[in-house]
């Protein structure tokens, strides 16, 4: 199936992307790893656009080893927001932040449907595999990229290879003095593939 356009339906969920990758594309380090996200300097009461963006949103949806990263910080990050772990191998949550996180392992597209049917209005898609596969399917709608100064050389890529290209509108870019540059983009509904 050709990328699908619906989500400029108005019933249909938003899809929407807010990470951070080093300057090469990576998301983490091979071994998972978040440490060179902390290793620039503060900047006093910013916080990017990330605390207006996830009250934006009315649910997640994460990849297991995501799920995996942030279960393990001392505070679970999405309280009062309803989780959906998508995993083919976990057969169990280990803790289901009282009763916000659950499990699902059928296909993108069944998911993205159950997510409609509910009511869902945007939905924050957390985790490189998991972004890769929405993006294949057509359902990502927005995209937040916060390029941190730095090079990795290997690790975990935000993004792979594709069927064929996803023609992005820019919407703004705002660049940071500890060298962050965050840019934003909207995937262009009913655009011909190129």
């Amino acid at each position: 199936m050709p990328l699908a356009r619906i989500f400029c339906d108005n019933t249909a969920v938003r899809v929407s992307v807010y990470i951070a990758a080093s300057l090469d594309g990576y998301i983490a380090r091979a071994d998972g790893g978040l440490d060179w996200l902390t290793n620039h300097p503060v900047i006093p009461g910013e916080d990017f656009g990330y605390g207006e963006f996830i009250d934006s949103v009315d649910g997640l949806v994460i990849g297991r080893h995501t799920y995996e990263t942030v279960a393990g910080f001392p505070d679970w990050p999405y309280a009062g927001k309803p989780v959906v772990v998508m995993s083919q191998t976990l057969r169990a949550l280990p803790d289901d932040h009282d009763g916000s996180v659950r499990l699902f392992s059928g296909t993108v597209r069944a998911l993205y449907e159950q997510l409609t049917a509910a009511g869902h209005q945007r939905i924050y898609l957390d985790g490189g595999r998991l972004i890769q596969s929405f993006l294949r399917s057509g359902l990502v709608t927005d995209l937040t990229i916060n390029r941190v100064p730095v090079l990795l050389g290997a690790g975990v890529p935000l993004f792979a290879s594709l069927d064929q290209d996803i023609p992005l509108d820019h919407v703004q870019t705002a660049s940071y003095e500890n060298g962050f540059v965050i840019s934003r983009y909207r995937t262009i509904p009913d655009s011909p593939v190129i």
